[in-house]
């Protein structure tokens, strides 16, 4: 009887962690790295260790918020979803009651955290919560759903400068506008081995609405991201360091959006590119991140 009661308590345990995506760290580290970013940068070089701790800890908490919500809100479409049909809450694995638990403890650390932050942070905290609480709507009622994702993942960059600064800048402007068009990017190349799924149960995405056009969207939006990124580094004095990560960034989204173009040119009955080739380019996006992270360290005095 023991060991089937500890046997049941490691498989709430793992079902726990898949819901938090505690294996799957990408997701969690892609949220993190807008915050690095504008940290960084509000901070005009390494910020203090403090700070650094509370944006990361309040990255953390906000994307596991936001992992429980999105998998509330289709339990009962993700078992149709070749990609999400072991997800805890699409398998039963785990209540709803127990997931929704999970996601007030989370919202709760969040929340005591925003009172390390500047009025303005604390506020913009605030107004981040309603955009990711009905993310996971958008799918239902919006052409590119992707766009709210965008203005979600474009608080990142917000509320850390304004921990830092207690205000917001031009440069923030542009950071947040570098953001919002590199998530669209990834989340649209994230989006595009799910079409077949998407289309037969009615739900939107960015990767049905360009159709024939996506890998075109998904290459303007990473050159829109590498002119708002030039922007930054211009405005911020920013050194070659910066600059040499960008360059180097800047290849491996041209391969990416060749690749996925060259695919879908030659082949337009075959729907996707093998599913474990887009969670490489996801995966390419996370390093790439911390490496233009890296190149934000050292700003011209």
């Amino acid at each position: 009887m023991n060991s089937q009661v500890s046997r049941t308590s490691v498989s709430t345990w793992v079902a726990i962690a898949q819901l938090l995506r505690w294996h799957k760290p990408a997701g969690r580290l892609i949220l993190l790295i807008p915050a690095l970013w504008s940290l960084t940068l509000a901070s005009e070089g390494l910020p203090s260790l403090k700070l650094l701790l509370i944006i990361t800890m309040g990255a953390i908490a906000t994307s596991a918020a936001g992992c429980i919500v999105n998998d509330c809100w289709d339990r009962n479409i993700d078992p149709h979803v070749q990609r999400t049909q072991n997800r805890p809450l699409a398998s039963r694995r785990l209540s709803l009651g127990v997931a929704l638990g999970l996601m007030v403890i989370a919202l709760l650390c969040a929340w005591g955290l925003t009172f390390y932050l500047t009025p303005l942070g604390y506020w913009l905290a605030v107004a981040a919560v309603p955009v990711i609480l009905l993310y996971p709507l958008a799918k239902r009622v919006l052409p590119i759903p992707q766009l709210v994702l965008a203005v979600a993942w474009g608080f990142a960059v917000l509320i850390p400068w304004a921990a830092v600064q207690g205000r917001l800048t031009l440069t923030t402007a542009g950071l947040w506008a570098a953001v919002v068009m590199w998530t669209l990017a990834f989340d649209t190349v994230y989006a595009m081995p799910d079409r077949p799924d998407d289309r037969r149960l009615g739900v939107n995405s960015s990767a049905l609405f360009f159709g024939a056009y996506a890998p075109l969207a998904i290459a303007l939006f990473y050159a829109l991201t590498v002119v708002f990124l030039m922007m930054v580094g211009v405005r911020a004095g920013l050194t070659w360091r910066f600059w040499l990560a960008l360059a180097v960034t800047t290849y491996f989204w041209l391969r990416q959006s060749l690749q996925i173009y060259t695919h879908e040119r030659r082949d337009t009955q075959t729907t996707t590119l093998p599913i474990q080739t887009y969670g490489r380019y996801f995966n390419e996006n996370v390093w790439l991140g911390f490496l233009l992270w890296v190149g934000m360290w050292c700003p011209r005095p």
